[in-house]
Formats: structure tokens, sequence, C-alpha cells
């Protein structure tokens, strides 16, 4: 069964549109949006191979785009 992308279209979906305007208008935005994306698709990766959920790696990871989807919610909901 395939994980489910952690995209911030998917997880934040009210702002599908300022996600958009952001991505196109803020080179920033998007420069961090696609780390997101990459520590998403490393850590999906990851989650795939089986790998423990106590691996110091791994755990890093999570923790790092936990604090960049944070860090882009927050400029998603105040950019208007």
């Amino acid at each position: 069964m395939p994980i489910t992308a952690h995209t911030l279209e998917n997880d934040f979906p009210e702002y599908e549109e300022s996600i958009r305007r952001l991505k196109s208008e803020d080179l920033t935005f998007l420069s961090e949006s696609r780390e997101y994306e990459r520590l998403d698709k490393e850590i999906r990766g990851l989650q795939d191979s089986g790998i423990g959920t106590d691996d110091e790696h791994y755990n890093s990871l999570k923790k790092q785009r936990a604090y960049l989807k944070q860090h882009l919610y927050h400029r998603i909901a105040n950019c208007d």
C-alpha cells in the first residue's frame, strides 16, 4: 500500500490557491517548499523500505520536515 505524500496542497487544501501563488511569486518559498517535498519523499522511501522508526537519521528527517512544514504553514496562512 503506497504511503500518501505530504504535499503542502494535500495537507492544506484550503490554501491551495495561496500555495500556488507563493510558489510562482516567491523564490524563497519555492525553494523551501521543494526542500519540504524532497524530505517527504526521502521519508516515504525509508518507510516503504521498512526501516525502524527508532533510526536516528529517520527521526532527524521527520523533525526537519515538521519544522519546515510549520514554517511554510505560517508563511501560507499570512500571505494575504
